[in-house]
């Protein structure tokens, strides 16, 4: 009972944060308007900083990373920032998408806790999410309430090994031309609960790797942590944005507190990048403010 109260009494940050951005009342929200953009953009981010090695790690390392990306604004398939959307279920009040996550590697030779185990490798996770959209107000604010369920999946570039799933529900609110015309601001945050084999990719020792300081342990499934994270993208040209993004994590009451491997119940990253899209298609498409999706 005290892990769960501790897990809830945390959750309700989040909401909280939520709540007090939103304001004091809520408005009635605007007309949704249609513009034309292209069907597809591709681009490129790069985005720095440190982060912790894993969750409820004591140590952060400076990491980076280049990637490209697609922005898709067809009819039944979009694709952004927000997820790949399809038209599995969409009403006025709840839409299935499917949801991308993931985390940087991280070399355990750099961490205390896992000096002599393996490495944690590059982590990707994909699934559907079911988001509930709860209100939409002043004509560029959100907030909705996501419910992913994903596969975890990690690779070292020569082979992709599965990791199990994890459920993350999150109440999310966003609010858009903040400062500037074009620009998102991004909040969410709630619990994470992981399977057997994820936490056991995080927590477990196995008695090859058992040591003073650092004895054998089996992990348990269940909550992992509760999240919050944050993020800005703002408008540098047409075609170029700056990006800023904040995470922290929270582990008061956590499943496996009690493993070697869990050496802090509270982590702090922070991350600044760039994005570029240099190709947009040649064809404009109508496309629906995605403030009032």
């Amino acid at each position: 009972m005290t892990r769960l109260r501790n897990a809830f009494d945390f959750l309700g940050l989040p909401a909280l944060l939520c709540c007090l951005l939103a304001g004091p009342a809520l408005a009635q929200p605007a007309a949704a308007t249609t513009t034309t953009q292209p069907l597809y953009e591709i681009g490129l981010v790069g985005l720095g900083g440190s982060f912790p090695d894993y969750p409820a790690a004591s140590q952060n390392h400076w990491k980076g990373i280049v990637a490209p990306y697609l922005i898709y604004r067809g009819d039944f398939l979009k694709a952004d920032e927000t997820g790949l959307r399809g038209r599995l279920l969409k009403s006025d009040r709840a839409e299935l998408n499917i949801s991308v996550g993931g985390a940087l590697p991280a070399s355990s030779n750099d961490n205390h806790a896992r000096h002599g185990m393996p490495d944690l490798d590059l982590m990707g996770e994909i699934g559907p999410t079911l988001r509930v959209k709860l209100a939409r107000w002043a004509g560029r604010n959100r907030l909705d309430l996501d419910l992913p369920v994903r596969a975890v999946f990690t690779t070292d570039f020569t082979s992709v090994t599965y990791r199990g799933y994890l459920f993350q529900p999150a109440l999310t609110f966003q609010r858009f031309d903040m400062l500037k015309a074009g620009s998102v601001f991004s909040i969410e945050g709630g619990p994470v609960f992981a399977d057997q084999r994820l936490s056991d990719y995080f927590y477990k020792v196995k008695d090859k790797y058992a040591e003073v300081g650092r004895p054998a342990y089996d992990a348990d499934p269940g909550y992992m942590g509760t999240r919050l994270e944050s993020s800005f993208k703002l408008p540098l040209t047409d075609r170029l944005f700056a990006i800023a993004a904040t995470q922290l994590g929270g582990f008061w009451g956590a499943a496996n507190d009690d493993s070697p491997l869990f050496k802090s119940h509270f982590n702090l990253g922070a991350a600044l990048g760039l994005s570029y899209s240099f190709y947009r298609s040649n064809r404009q498409v109508a496309y629906e403010d995605r403030r009032m999706d």
